[in-house]
């Protein structure tokens, strides 16, 4: 990190490199955890669903990127081997049980209700402190949030449809 860019970062620059190793290895379970519901899912609006989850999981890979390149300019290193990244986050990777498309959204939402949490906690940490990893976290937040919104609005859709037809078939 430059000499100005260290003198503006106002915290405790190694606790902060801490939190984004875990934001980081965060992002790449949440990739995963996309792309392979991407792969598996079955069920009503499988295809629409399968294309949010294979853009989610590009988004989720960028969001990486923006943390580990965030994490070098502050003179860390971003977690060097996979094996770190269950044990160093704290949204785990949610190993699916069942392969359903509600099954798999409700999986996911849960998995960004945890990452909103965790972008929230990292905009209150560098608020007015350091402006650079607040302004990437506060993308990212604004993000995950669409993310949250954008699985909701799958779930309201698929529960509404079971409704119609329900009625409409008499069940």
């Amino acid at each position: 990190m430059g000499e100005m860019a260290k003198k503006i970062v106002k915290l405790d620059v190694e606790n902060l490199i801490t939190t984004l190793n875990e934001a980081f290895a965060e992002e790449w379970l949440a990739y995963y955890q996309y792309w392979l519901a991407a792969k598996i899912a079955y069920g009503l609006e499988r295809l629409k669903i399968e294309e949010e989850f294979n853009e989610h999981a590009k988004e989720e890979l960028r969001h990486a990127d923006w943390v580990a390149e965030r994490i070098i300019q502050l003179g860390g290193t971003p977690l060097l081997s996979p094996n770190l990244w269950n044990e160093k986050a704290r949204c785990k990777y949610i190993t699916p049980e069942k392969f359903d498309v509600v099954s798999l959204l409700h999986d996911n939402l849960e998995a960004e209700r945890c990452a909103i949490t965790r972008y929230e906690e990292i905009c209150a940490q560098t608020d007015g402190l350091d402006y650079e990893t607040f302004r990437m976290s506060e993308r990212i937040l604004q993000e995950e949030i669409e993310h949250e919104q954008e699985l909701e609005d799958f779930l309201a859709d698929i529960e509404d449809s079971a409704k119609c037809l329900k009625q409409y078939c008499r069940i």
